[in-house]
């Protein structure tokens, strides 16, 4: 007995964790039936990157073409060699910032290079399993520089937009405001037309038929008027000359050392972000299916992704959390469905890439102002507002810092000011003593061996106990990730106790109202037991009342009312 549960702890090796999921998919059996899921999910994904990785490169200052070279070079790697089985890998909206002012300094040649840079520091920084400390970035911070980037995306589709006409577009916020409203006169309206239409339809959709692609309809239907009317707008091939119908053959970038130092700071701030994007849209793959990430195995995919994509002559690859979600909705059964929506956007090249010269840049915009509204999390905002005065000003701060200065900076002082703030709260705790790391490890397939993925999976009637030792703040969740796999079994219910935890900050509660949600859906009910008053103050805080949640004195007392609840049940039966 002692020596199984020596193996069972003991680290995994090297190749263990850096198995990418295919493999593991491929081990459990796959057959017709899972390749059916995939293909299925793999095309309803492409039919949402399609239009979004165009719009996204010509925000970003590339060609519609660049953006499909990295939806297809970029997703394919991602899938193929990612520790996610649900990741979908393409260019995203959070990397347009960085991207555009990538291009305006150093040249499109310049953005290929500090793509490259960029892959070889993910996949280095993977292999020396760092993943985890991109964990320890605070819920407040993400939430600002998103909501930053969509207010910056927003402000420059407003040309396009409102199809104005300008000699030069500043990249600053405050000095680009100004030059647009001086161009006011230049207004088509055609193109607003266009644009108020896109968002309209894709509004529209997403309400009366939500299972539409009503991106890719709203952008085929703008295509369509304009081809037939011949409206006055600027279209990808009055701008671009349209799309070619194949990849471009491999390349190295200019690998001088001149130029190396001059995107060495873009580089790395391509790292920073694509690092914490991937990671936070494998993490909300995990919540919505129950499974677990291997994050070190996931940056080196997204390495490899980011320096196939230079070759090829895209840009910046990241996982992106809408289409990741998207795949997981669409009923994907693992890997080969991320592989099958690259291969889909390769086919729309090779077949229908004459097309895409109808599409107008006012309909793209409008993609992206709809993008850029989704991005800003509302109901996390005004959570964080009420949180107190801690959390609204790493939020404020992070949001402002990134729409006036710069992202890297905006993540370095938010990321300090959360710090700053955590010590201040543990400073004001006593008797803090625990034996439970903080961060979780990432763990091979054979540490804890699971059966092959069920979508469909039956309850099991059992009750699970965990106790939570420490402070459970932004450093500590990733901890708690076991909890999650438990809620995947089914259980009948799941009893989370905090006796034990003295503080606790938004990040925790956001994870444990991540965990209740998960545990609704599922049919599971979650008690919470031992919580002081303080701790109950933020759950309520953060939505965590009946009948989402339970709550007891202790775990005696949950266990009890469990009790007598299934008792009554089989009584009733």
């Amino acid at each position: 007995m002692k020596d199984q549960t020596t193996r069972q702890s003991a680290a995994p090796s090297f190749a263990e964790l850096f198995t990418p999921k295919l493999v593991t998919v491929l081990r459990e059996g796959y057959g017709l039936p899972q390749l059916r899921a995939d293909a299925i999910a793999g095309l309803t994904v492409a039919i949402v990157a399609l239009p979004l990785s165009m719009a996204i490169a010509i925000a970003s200052g590339a060609t519609p073409a660049q953006g499909l070279y990295t939806a297809i070079v970029g997703g394919f790697l991602v899938s193929l060699l990612g520790g996610s089985r649900f990741q979908i890998g393409g260019p995203a909206g959070a990397f347009i910032v960085l991207v555009a002012s990538t291009v305006a300094l150093h040249g499109m040649d310049g953005l290929i290079l500090a793509t490259f840079l960029s892959g070889l520091m993910l996949a280095a920084v993977g292999f020396l399993r760092l993943g985890t400390f991109i964990k320890f970035i605070p819920f407040p911070v993400t939430v600002g520089f998103t909501a930053g980037i969509a207010v910056i995306i927003f402000a420059s589709q407003i040309k396009e937009l409102f199809g104005l006409t300008l000699d030069h577009e500043p990249g600053e916020l405050l000095e680009k405001l100004p030059v647009l409203w001086a161009a006011r006169d230049s207004i088509t309206p055609a193109a607003v037309l266009l644009s108020v239409a896109t968002i309209g339809i894709i509004l529209g959709l997403r309400r009366w038929r939500p299972h539409w692609p009503g991106m890719l309809i709203a952008v085929a239907v703008a295509a369509a008027v304009v081809a037939l009317l011949g409206l006055p707008v600027q279209t990808i091939g009055t701008k671009f000359g349209g799309i070619p119908s194949s990849l471009p053959a491999p390349s190295l970038p200019d690998l001088s050392m001149e130029k190396i130092m001059a995107v060495l700071p873009a580089a790395i701030s391509f790292t920073l972000l694509g690092a914490i994007e991937s990671l936070l849209s494998a993490v909300v793959a995990d919540g919505m299916t129950g499974r677990r990430h291997r994050s070190n195995c996931e940056l080196v995919a997204q390495g490899a992704a980011n320096v196939g994509s230079a070759l090829f002559g895209g840009f910046c690859v990241t996982g992106t959390i809408a289409r990741t979600a998207t795949n997981v909705r669409a009923g994907a059964h693992g890997p080969v469905a991320g592989m099958l929506h690259a291969l889909s956007i390769l086919l729309f090249m090779l077949v229908a890439a004459p097309l895409a010269a109808y599409i107008p840049l006012a309909a793209l915009a409008g993609v992206l102002a709809v993008v850029a509204w989704n991005m800003i999390e509302k109901p996390a905002i005004a959570i964080l507002l009420r949180s107190g005065w801690g959390e609204a000003t790493v939020l404020g701060a992070t949001f402002f810092l990134t729409i006036f200065r710069d992202l890297t900076e905006a993540i370095v002082v938010g990321f300090a000011l959360g710090s700053v703030l955590f010590i201040h709260r543990m400073s004001q705790t006593t008797g803090v003593a625990t034996n439970t790391a903080f961060v979780g490890r990432d763990e091979a397939d054979t540490t804890h061996p699971r059966d092959a993925y069920d979508e469909e999976e039956a309850a099991n009637p059992e009750v699970v106990v965990y106790r939570i030792t420490g402070a459970l703040f932004f450093g500590a969740t990733a901890s708690i990730g076991s909890v999650l796999d438990r809620i995947q079994d089914s259980h009948k219910a799941l009893v989370v106790d905090f006796s034990a935890v003295p503080f606790l900050d938004s990040t925790g509660a956001n994870m444990i109202e991540g965990l209740a949600h998960k545990a609704q859906k599922r049919g599971v009910a979650l008690w919470l037991t031992g919580a002081s008053r303080d701790i109950q103050r933020v759950f309520v805080t953060h939505g965590l009342k009946r009948p989402l949640v339970h709550y007891a004195a202790s775990i005696e007392d949950a266990l009890k009312s469990l009790e007598g609840d299934i008792g009554a049940h089989q009584d009733a039966a």
